[in-house]
């Protein structure tokens, strides 16, 4: 199968930005699952976990960091309410949209939605 050059008609970069636990990674999830083969999903913990292999182990600083801010729901702290990044070339999805709306209008505005899937 010939290789699709980057910066062409065929290929989009979509980037996901938003506060810790805002669904990110459940949306890059859906729009993976429509679209099919042929999309990277490109995650901070999968660079963690994956290719720093950053591994979990008993006493780990990061265990204890997930167990801290899960029992004092610390997130709330770290969020900013409108983080944008300035130009405006990000479009926001507002707290009220659900997964699948939100996976649509990506899908959607991407052109995502009108590419073909990689057969392999």
């Amino acid at each position: 199968m010939p290789r699709v050059k980057v910066g062409t008609s065929e290929t989009r970069l979509v980037v996901l930005r938003g506060n810790s636990a805002s669904g990110k990674s459940s949306v890059a999830a859906g729009i993976r699952e429509r679209f099919g083969r042929g999309l990277a999903l490109v995650g901070q913990d999968n660079l963690r976990r994956i290719v720093l292999r950053e591994r979990d182990r008993p006493g780990g600083a990061n265990i204890g960091l997930i167990d801290t801010v899960a029992r004092h729901s610390e997130l709330r702290e770290w969020y900013r309410r409108l983080d944008l990044l300035p130009g405006g070339v990000e479009t926001v999805v507002c707290a009220q949209s659900g997964l699948d709306d939100t996976v649509d209008r990506i899908m959607r505005e991407t052109g995502l939605a009108v590419l073909p899937a990689r057969e392999h």
